[in-house]
């Protein structure tokens, strides 16, 4: 830490209780009261000195002789900056520091110490330390952090500006290239050096990564964070790196996301005092605001860390629209776990907030028309030929939809038009596979027995029958839940979409629906007769090879070409 010091006499004061006198001898002839602090002095090393106290002793001077006694009720830094001013007017010695510069700056300048009254005035002392202080990385914390107790006099002297100036062009700088110290956090004065006989002959270079500076700037109050984080961002820092920066303060601040965390994370919070509901609100919605739009710069799974805590706080819906807009940004980077966010409040009929994942789930099937509209796609035997927006981005999201529609479908609270809503919202060329769906569906049906036959019908016709994979196809023409006028229901539907798409009339569409129920009865009939032959075949061969390894001659199955596996 910088030191600077300054005055050569030895200790000339002492301290009684809230008394404050000079052990000079000489009797005082002036009182300056601060507070409840009286400082008993003379007057002149201190009109000597200053241009304020000189105008207000001459203005109280009395003709009587009595003591001048001065209140300085708004000076910066209160009586604790004032006796050190007043060292520094009787020449005792004293260091100024990171700790006490900002005040006594701007208690000289309060005070008017300027060199007019004398070379090597305060202020001049006092200006000339600041820049050396701006030149290492921890004292500009430091000093940046005690410009909260005279915070209007230190931004009107701009230190709280020059401080933030000094570390954000620090913190955007490349880290293999710094040189200056940064906070030291260990107690171990010794960590990092190499000792000989018990004594450090010199500091290991640490390696640092680009999230050197977290931990030293997360002591900072809120605001004076907030203009770092934006001093850093105007420096073209990586988007990266601000977000990590902000992670790390959030999770320092809001104990409401540790409930979330890990142990270690949890007895951390708990070891800090515990900020109110009403400042981890205000502080989330800083935090909101502050991070980088970018999509996947911010971790999804923090996102949606920092939505469910933000529920629990009752934030503004500004901020809850926000959040959600960011995670159906990148919807397609989520797991189905951190989705799963829980209902708050007594009113509530759901377990998980359905609501919430549909307007996320919105978000980025707007985001993905967006991004069709600006890129034609075309549809070729349902693969999908597109620009911006990937295939593989969109069948992750429906993979997710299928999942969490499974995952929510034994609640009795679940609402057939929500179901039906969110799993009506995939495009049909985004399952590849209806199994996903399917199974959605089967568990919705058995938890909701009491569907009309209407409503039955219409869930059914939410999957595309000819995506099953043979596994599912079996067990949906066993499943009593799933009778087969609804599997005909959902080809018909299907039939009425190619029909709508040739423009024919309402009875070549009827017409189309009922071929396609024949061939569907056709294709059922087709595949019991495949797997007795297959069967048969099976068993032929097995008969054959016997006969030909007793004969010695090869086996005709060796030399036919293997049949495809059924899935």
């Amino acid at each position: 830490m910088a030191l600077l010091k300054l005055g050569s006499k030895s200790e000339a004061f002492c301290c009684e209780g809230q008394t404050w006198r000079c052990k000079s001898g000489l009797p005082s002839d002036i009182t300056i009261e601060i507070g409840e602090m009286s400082f008993y002095l003379h007057k002149f090393p201190l009109l000597s000195r200053s241009g304020l106290l000189e105008k207000l002793m001459s203005e109280s001077t009395k003709e009587d002789g009595s003591i001048c006694v001065l209140q300085l009720t708004d000076i910066p830094g209160g009586a604790k900056a004032f006796e050190l001013v007043a060292k520094f007017c009787y020449g005792v010695r004293f260091e100024l520091t990171p700790l006490n510069v900002v005040s006594l700056r701007c208690a000289s300048e309060y005070l008017q110490m300027t060199n007019e009254y004398g070379e090597g005035n305060l202020v001049t002392q006092t200006e000339a330390f600041l820049n050396d202080v701006f030149g290492n990385w921890t004292d500009t914390i430091k000093a940046l952090e005690t410009c909260e107790e005279v915070l209007p006099h230190a931004e009107e002297l701009h230190i709280v500006s020059r401080c933030i100036n000094s570390l954000a062009m620090k913190a955007c700088s490349d880290s293999k290239l710094l040189n200056w110290p940064v906070m030291e956090n260990s107690n171990d004065n010794t960590a990092g050096s190499d000792v000989w006989n018990g004594i450090s002959t010199g500091t290991k270079p640490q390696p640092m990564t680009d999230d050197w500076w977290y931990e030293d700037v997360s002591f900072l109050s809120l605001p004076l964070y907030k203009r770092l984080i934006q001093a850093v961002e105007a420096g073209i820092m990586r988007p990266e790196n601000i977000s990590g920066a902000l992670v790390f303060y959030a999770k320092k601040y809001i104990p409401l996301m540790n409930r979330q965390a890990s142990f270690k994370d949890a007895s951390h919070a708990k070891s800090a005092s515990t900020p109110s509901e009403a400042d981890q609100r205000a502080l989330l919605e800083e935090i909101v605001e502050l991070l980088p739009k970018q999509k996947g710069v911010t971790e999804t799974r923090f996102l949606l860390r920092l939505l469910r805590t933000a529920m629990m706080l009752q934030v503004s819906p500004s901020c809850r629209e926000n959040l959600e807009g960011r995670v159906g940004l990148q919807l397609d980077q989520a797991t189905l776990d951190d989705l799963l966010i829980p209902n708050i409040g007594y009113s509530v009929e759901t377990l998980y907030d359905i609501d919430c994942f549909q307007r996320i789930l919105d978000h980025f099937l707007l985001l993905d028309q967006a991004s069709a509209a600006a890129s034609p796609c075309i549809m070729e035997e349902n693969q999908l030929v597109e620009g911006n927006q990937s295939l593989a981005s969109i069948t992750r999201v429906a993979n997710l939809v299928d999942s969490y529609l499974s995952e929510v479908a034994p609640d009795v609270n679940f609402k057939f038009p929500k179901f039906q809503s969110l799993a009506a919202a995939i495009p049909d060329y985004a399952r590849p596979l209806a199994d996903g769906i399917y199974r959605a569906i089967d568990i919705y049906l058995k938890a909701h027995p009491w569907l009309t036959d209407i409503e039955r019908e219409q869930i059914c016709r939410l999957m595309n029958c000819q995506k099953l994979s043979l596994e599912a196809s079996t067990h949906a023409a066993q499943n009593e839940r799933l009778p087969l006028r609804n599997l005909s229901g959902a080809i018909g539907q299907h039939g009425d979409n190619t029909a709508q798409g040739r423009g024919s009339s309402i009875e070549d569409m009827r017409g189309r629906v009922t071929e396609l129920e024949k061939e569907c009865n056709n294709m059922k009939e087709e595949f019991q007769k495949l797997v007795k032959t297959k069967r048969r075949w099976n068993i032929f061969c097995r008969r054959k090879s016997q006969c030909n390894s007793k004969s010695g001659k090869p086996s005709e199955a060796a030399t036919c070409p293997t049949l495809p596996k059924i899935h």
